[in-house]
């Protein structure tokens, strides 16, 4: 087995190389304003540096969300493109499951959030037993909204980080990795769990909106 795990659902342009039982190769950077640009590059760069080729790949893990519109697209389009191009099947796996997974929260810990930044004055968020097992989520909503929700609950991501007001005790990772999201499948995968579509978790509509009332030219 060989995957190939990517994300953009963050600021974080991160791909990850996985062999069913560790992470082979891992390469994040953070530039929100570059997906595109960054992503196929990193993605030679990680296969060239392990001394692997693209045709060595078995599957594609990449991170469907929560997430804004434009950067999430780049990951999703990317995947769908190498799982056609090679003949092998595209996993899906939430962008909060990955975060919750790199998490340094202990298995004891008891219950946490996980918060990225959707933007808006709003986070994407969900709610995690433990560092496996998400209880509710993802969701959408400005912090303020979730203070009683997650009162006195250990938080992670950028989300919980901008706003301390409501994520009182709000730690790393701020961003996802694709090492977290790659070791989230190949577990679920080994025991038989069956991963989400490779289909984006935008959970409202996206910022570029086509103008209302915009005049129509019409031929003479």
């Amino acid at each position: 087995m060989l995957l190939l795990a990517l994300d953009t659902a963050t600021p974080a342009v991160t791909v990850a190389l996985h062999d069913g039982e560790r992470v082979l190769a891992s390469d994040t950077q953070v530039d929100a304003r570059r997906h595109g640009e960054l992503l196929l590059p990193a993605v030679d760069k990680l296969l060239t540096g392990a001394g692997l080729a693209l045709a060595d790949v078995t599957g594609v893990v990449v991170g469907v969300g929560p997430g804004p519109y434009t950067g999430l697209r780049v990951g999703l389009m990317t995947a769908d493109t190498f799982g056609f191009a090679l003949g092998v099947p595209v996993h899906g796996v939430c962008t909060l499951d990955g975060l919750a997974y790199a998490s340094d929260l202990g298995p004891d810990a008891g219950p946490f959030v996980v918060a990225t930044d959707a933007r808006r004055k709003e986070v994407y968020w969900g709610l995690y037993a433990d560092s496996r097992t998400p209880l509710s989520g993802p969701a959408v909503d400005r912090p303020a909204d979730l203070a009683d929700r997650v009162a006195g609950l250990p938080a992670v991501g950028a989300g919980a980080l901008l706003y301390p007001e409501t994520f009182a005790d709000a730690r790393a990772p701020e961003h996802v990795s694709a090492a977290a999201l790659a070791s989230v499948a190949a577990e679920r995968l080994a025991a038989g769990e069956e991963l989400l579509p490779p289909r984006p978790l935008y959970l409202r509509r996206p910022d570029a909106q086509v103008p209302k009332n915009y005049k129509v030219v019409t031929p003479k």
